[in-house]
Order: C-alpha cells, then sequence, then structure tokens
C-alpha cells in the first residue's frame, strides 16, 4: 500500500529538520565530542627526574627539597610546585640512578625559561648534610640557598598534549667545595644540566684491572666531541660529567657507567688522581690514553679501558 501524501510529505519535512539540528549541533561544538581536527589543547605533562654525578671521599651528600619553580617565558610568574621536605642522597644516585621530582604533572604549553629547586640548606646541617670518609658529618650550606633556591637556567619546551621526560644532572664533583676560612660547612655550589631523556643514552664498561693501582681513587671522565684532550674539573676543558669506577665482587672487574649522556661524538679517560681534583682549581690531574665513545640515544656503548 502506498503512504498517504500526508505521510510522506512529513517524513521529508521531519529529514530535513533532522538534518539542519544536526548541521547547528556541529556548527557550534553541542551535543558531543569535538572533531579530532578541532582539538586544541593547550597543556602537556612533565616528568622530572634528579640524578648526580659523585664526589670523592664522601659516603653521602644529602640534601633537603622543599619544591620546584618552572618560569613559563610568556607569563610574570613561575608555575610553583611545593611538597612535604623530603632528604635525597644525591651520591646514592651515581650510575644512572635517580629519584622523581615531579610525575605526571600537567603543565601549560610552552616555553619555560628556567627551574629553580626550593631546598633547605643552612650551616646548621640539620637539612642539607655531607658525610666524608671518615665518618665525620658537615653541614651543606648553600649561600641564600633556602631563599633562592638552586637555579638552572636553561631553556625547555612543553608541547600541547604531550609527555616530556627531563632529568636534571647534579655534578657533584663540580659542586661541593671545602674554601679556607669556611669552618665546619661545606659549601654547595651547584653545577646543573637538564637533559631531554629522548636524546641521550649510556656509556658502560670495563677498567683494566692493572690500571688501578695501590692508592688509586679511580674515575672515568665524559668530555664532549671526539678528540678532545682530557683535563680536570677545574681546568678550561672540564668534562661534562664524571662517575666512579668500582670493583665488581662477584666478577673481580672494574667497572663503571656513565648515564644520561648526549648523543654524538664523546671522549672518555680514566685516572687514578680523582680525590686529587679540586673543583675550584686548576690541578695536575694524570689520565689515560683517551678513547672515543659514539652516543646513540637510548643504546648503550661499550667502552674498555685496556692494560698498559
Amino acid at each position: 500500500m502506498k503512504p498517504s501524501p500526508s505521510v510522506a510529505v512529513g517524513s521529508v519535512l521531519g529529514a530535513v529538520v533532522c538534518i539542519v539540528v544536526l548541521a547547528m549541533l556541529a556548527a557550534c561544538g553541542g551535543g558531543g565530542s569535538e572533531s579530532p581536527s578541532m582539538s586544541t589543547p593547550s597543556n602537556g605533562k612533565l616528568n622530572l627526574r634528579i640524578t648526580d654525578s659523585p664526589v670523592t671521599s664522601a659516603k653521602r651528600v644529602v640534601v633537603q627539597f622543599t619544591g620546584l619553580e618552572l618560569k613559563p617565558a610568556a607569563a610574570a610568574d613561575p608555575v610553583i610546585f611545593d611538597f612535604a621536605p623530603r632528604q635525597i642522597d644525591l651520591l646514592a644516585l651515581d650510575g644512572g640512578g635517580s629519584e622523581v621530582l615531579l610525575s605526571g604533572q600537567t603543565l601549560p604549553a610552552g616555553d619555560y625559561e628556567w627551574i629553580r629547586l626550593k631546598v633547605n640548606a643552612g650551616k646548621d646541617g640539620s637539612d642539607s648534610f655531607i658525610e666524608l670518609d671518615d665518618g665525620s658529618v658537615h653541614p651543606l650550606f648553600i649561600p641564600s640557598g633556602n631563599q633562592t633556591g638552586l637555579k638552572l637556567i636553561r631553556g625547555f619546551t612543553i608541547g600541547a598534549g604531550s609527555t616530556h621526560d627531563f632529568t636534571i644532572d647534579f655534578d657533584l664533583r663540580k659542586s661541593v667545595i671545602h674554601p679556607p676560612g669556611l669552618g665546619d660547612p661545606y659549601l654547595l655550589k651547584p653545577v646543573l644540566r637538564l637533559v631531554d631523556n629522548l636524546e641521550v643514552g649510556t656509556i658502560s664498561g670495563t677498567v683494566a684491572n692493572a690500571l688501578v693501582v695501590d692508592g688509586c681513587k679511580p674515575a672515568v671522565y665524559l668530555y664532549s666531541g671526539a678528540g678532545v684532550i682530557p683535563d680536570d674539573v677545574g681546568s678550561a676543558t672540564a668534562p661534562l660529567t664524571t662517575t666512579a669506577v668500582t670493583l665488581d665482587a662477584t666478577t673481580g672487574e672494574y667497572r663503571f657507567k656513565l648515564a644520561f649522556v648526549p648523543a654524538g661524538a664523546n671522549t672518555v679517560a680514566f685516572t687514578c688522581a680523582a680525590d686529587m681534583d679540586a673543583a675550584d682549581v686548576d690541578d695536575a690531574i694524570t689520565f689515560s690514553a683517551p678513547l672515543p665513545a659514539t652516543v646513540v640515544a637510548g643504546q648503550t656503548t661499550t667502552v674498555t679501558f685496556p692494560a698498559p
């Protein structure tokens, strides 16, 4: 049976009304989720960790952190994150270890100018301190640290809708000094670098036992670029970072690991005189013949220091 003319006309008008309403909803974004092409997220996420390069003649280097500040380039005020005071033994993080400071934290997308680590580091040693190999404990003092914190001036970008993983490398060998006249406290003059975890790799390897002579304080120094002539921390050709060489009790081998190394050409060198390398003095340090080490992001490069 054919539909009556009135029913047919009503169906057509109903269809037209539905089409018009759907078009209006699509135009104004109502009645459902946006089209993917219309989505413009204004935030990103940040994972931030801290690691360190070691200092000789110390068992522990403890710093108390209380928060962070991150300065957007387009804003007058920093984004502030405060947390309960946390004491972190930075010396325990050598060789690729790290501690989480921020995890999956949402931030406005855009360029950032600097990061400030908020710390407690007074002269009484109740919050930040260094424990030496002889068992003595000394305050770790940062002038104005409780007010100004540790500022890392290094720009970075948070992409809209993206998650970013960064690590702050705290170079203790360059940062901890004990200048004459200071008394009991040790001074912390922070040397920090920010690395994108997607742009770094690892160098690990062994040192021939014959190189680790009696009285040796072994360490491996890392230099950016190929063919670098190694020099000490206080020189004009200072290493990018350093790491301790430790004895593997199971294998009897001396091993080392340099983490968070920028991808590209690098030079590594071994020394037995790491304890003689003062951060604020150009010392005469003897190194073994330097070796090349090309690093690929996300991979490990193996280096062996052979017997002389």
